[in-house]
């Protein structure tokens, strides 16, 4: 059933990441590399956006904020166009991770797939890409247009 061996998928994929990433000196999460990620491609994000661009829900992405802040990765501030709205940066120690846990995403990824030739690794991750954008609207937190999948 595609639905089990997406789960087990998912099982698999978070563990090997959090064994790269922690194997390398680094506690993040891989909602938390991404939402770090985003922030740092789109300055001044702010969180709902943010929550869309990493298909994220709305209500639970305030958490991983907060933790990324509480680790000194990214800042909060008050946005000059919407005063409900909080604008996201990355800080230069951000930056810094960012660039520093990239070999070992890197690495994470190659392990995830390391049962399948180079072509049947890319093959899984273009049928991935299909089959999730086509089943895009019925997640409740989709991702939304101009957001990479990470």
């Amino acid at each position: 059933m595609p639905g089990h061996l997406a789960r087990r998928f998912q099982q698999i994929a978070v563990a090997v990441f959090l064994a790269e990433v922690e194997a390398a000196g680094f506690d993040l999460t891989p909602v938390q590399y991404a939402a770090l990620a985003a922030i740092a491609a789109n300055p001044a994000v702010d969180q709902i956006t943010l929550a869309g661009l990493i298909a994220y829900d709305r209500t639970t992405i305030t958490g991983v904020i907060d933790r990324l802040a509480q680790k000194g990765l990214v800042v909060r501030q008050a946005s000059l166009r919407d005063r409900r709205a909080r604008e996201l940066s990355i800080t230069a120690e951000g930056q810094r991770t960012l660039e520093a846990i990239t070999p070992a995403v890197e690495a994470a990824q190659r392990m995830m797939v390391r049962g399948l030739t180079k072509a049947e690794g890319k093959e899984l991750v273009r049928l991935m890409q299909k089959a999730i954008a086509a089943g895009n609207e019925l997640s409740r937190a989709p991702l939304r247009e101009g957001a990479a999948e990470r």
